[in-house]
């Protein structure tokens, strides 16, 4: 009898984000990782790992078009930090603001072997094509604030955050 795949469950929550400082290094034109790294100093995550006091670990990140630069890429890496932070960034990158939101949180099942990890990303974008956050109260909100794709690590799976917003009227309630 051959092997059953465990189910793919996912985990999903809504989390408030207060106002923060981004530290934040952009490319040229990348829309994913892959492209990025091909723009920018093979260093960076191990430079946003230096800095002291973030809210959340460096991350991926791709910006809503109200946070682009002209002739700056929409994926970028950075690190939310308290927006009474002080510091200063390191050289080639910046510090912006961002506005408080909601974030929606959607964790994919663990991996044993992180050549799984591209598998597991695909698998939590797809699982997002068909995502109706209207069933629980919300509708996406790219311009509320950064998409943020945490590190694949083992043990916890693919983690991604996206902007949301409550909806005023609730679709859960029609139908009743």
């Amino acid at each position: 009898m051959p092997k059953k795949s465990p189910p793919q469950i996912y985990f999903i929550q809504v989390i408030d984000r207060p106002a923060r400082k981004l530290i934040l290094r952009r490319g040229i034109k990348a829309y994913h990782y892959f492209e990025y790294l091909q723009e920018v100093e093979p260093n960076t995550n191990d430079e946003l790992k230096k800095i002291k006091g973030n809210l959340y670990e460096p991350c991926g990140m791709w910006l809503p078009k109200s946070l682009r630069k002209p002739g700056t890429s929409e994926f970028v890496m950075g690190v939310e930090m308290p927006a009474s932070y002080k510091g200063k960034a390191p050289k080639g990158f910046e510090i912006i603001n961002l506005k408080p939101c909601q974030m929606m949180v959607f964790q994919g099942p663990p991996f044993e072997d992180i050549r799984e990890s591209p598998k597991a990303i695909m698998k939590l974008w797809a699982m997002l094509e068909t995502f109706k956050p209207e069933t629980y109260g919300f509708a996406f909100a790219d311009e509320d604030g950064p998409r943020l794709q945490l590190e694949p690590q083992l043990g916890r799976g693919h983690i991604e955050l996206l902007p949301v917003r409550k909806i005023k009227n609730d679709l859960r309630r029609r139908g009743r």
